[in-house]
């Protein structure tokens, strides 16, 4: 047995050169060294690190556009915060070498969920901080789950309410007329920019609509519809602004970081690591994210810019989140036979879900069609992740 191992070894070394031998030695050779080394990959950082810091960034955006509105006009800090995203997700492109769509109909449906998920919303929420509190706009993000259960009432057949999600609706828009103090006559409260930022969450539900009846199945990874469409809504804002805006005269520095935060930290950064989560832990684990931002959001909003804060704002913001909650839960399927042990349909861990918001990679990522967000299939309104403030 040794010296047929020395001569097939030997066979290798000399490099034989009858086919035999040759098949010996491929075969041989593998056995003798053992497998090759695998490569390690690095420690991913634990989903619940990253799970608050999620929930951090997103909840100082709203203080961030407050900052930055002080010296820039709202399509100013829009077009920052787009390009800065942007380039963030275009590093990351290009990191795993992935590339832009090249079919005309996706990027004529981008230019779309673009202006629903991103420009518009982005600026309105820029535009309503002019005149209100961040801690009010971080609430008034909250409700897009509530407008989101509405509109897939109106435009996705198969989306039917259950009693506890039309109670859920209901709580939610009492939270909101408990923050905006409607017993009071909405006293001391601007309208137009409550408005604004009402809005602005209203259109995430929207776009995400839009995204599932266009866009539900497409080829392209997540990353690369996410990146075109954040590009595609820079160049919608470096349209627009111009026509809007003058140049600064100067360039504040703090202002001007808040920007650069809240573009490569708040858009590219955060959208990078909802992504990473959904698919880690499930939509349904990563939507999570949305019950935290207005809390985080409020926080800021008092301890780093000393706004006022009356009782029914955080009391009104607890019931929004409850009702957004209610509006989010799914009965338990039920099962015709008995089996042996629990089974689950459309568990939030499944992999085949992914989620995000605010794009329309976002939306198929971030928004849940029945249990689960398909990455990139047709998402659903009714459903959706956190949207991105």
């Amino acid at each position: 047995m040794l010296s047929e191992c020395g001569n097939k070894f030997s066979l290798v070394l000399r490099g034989c050169g009858d086919e035999a031998g040759c098949h010996d030695r491929r075969r041989f050779l593998p056995d003798l060294l053992g497998p090759p080394p695998r490569r390690s990959r690095p420690p991913r950082l634990d989903w619940r690190i990253r799970f608050a810091a999620l929930s951090a960034v997103w909840g100082f955006s709203f203080l961030l556009i407050k900052v930055g509105t002080e010296a820039y006009a709202p399509f100013q800090v829009t077009l920052g915060r787009l390009f800065f995203g942007t380039a963030v997700l275009a590093v990351a492109m290009s990191v795993r070498r992935q590339r832009m769509p090249r079919s005309l109909r996706t990027w004529g449906h981008l230019t779309v969920a673009a202006f629903l998920l991103n420009a518009l919303p982005f600026s309105l929420f820029a535009y309503s901080e002019l005149t209100i509190p961040s801690t009010l706009a971080g609430i008034c993000n909250a409700t897009s789950p509530l407008w989101g259960m509405v509109l897939s009432v109106v435009a996705l057949s198969e989306d039917r309410p259950t009693r506890r999600r039309v109670a859920g609706l209901g709580i939610g828009f009492l939270g909101v007329l408990t923050v905006l103090g409607a017993w009071q006559g909405f006293s001391g409260l601007d309208v137009g920019g409550t408005a604004m930022a009402l809005l602005a969450s209203l259109s995430y539900p929207v776009g995400w609509i839009y995204v599932r009846r266009t866009l539900a199945g497409s080829s392209h990874s997540n990353l690369s519809l996410m990146g075109a469409q954040l590009l595609l809504a820079t160049v919608q804002l470096a349209v627009v602004t111009p026509l809007f805006t003058t140049m600064p005269t100067s360039f504040p520095v703090v202002p001007l970081l808040a920007v650069v935060a809240l573009g490569a930290l708040g858009t590219g950064f955060a959208l990078l690591v909802q992504y990473g989560l959904v698919h880690e832990v499930g939509p349904t684990t990563a939507q999570m994210v949305t019950y935290f931002i207005p809390v985080i959001a409020t926080a800021a909003g008092v301890l780093v810019l000393g706004e006022q804060l009356s009782w029914n704002t955080p009391v009104g913001a607890l019931i929004v989140l409850a009702g957004a909650a209610l509006t989010q839960s799914r009965a338990k399927p039920r099962t015709a036979t008995m089996v042996a042990g629990p089974r689950t349909e459309g568990s939030a861990a499944e992999p085949e879900s992914a989620g995000e918001p605010a794009t329309a990679a976002a939306a198929p990522v971030a928004t849940q069609a029945e249990d689960a967000v398909r990455p990139p299939d047709a998402p659903s309104a009714a459903k959706a992740p956190a949207p991105q403030p």
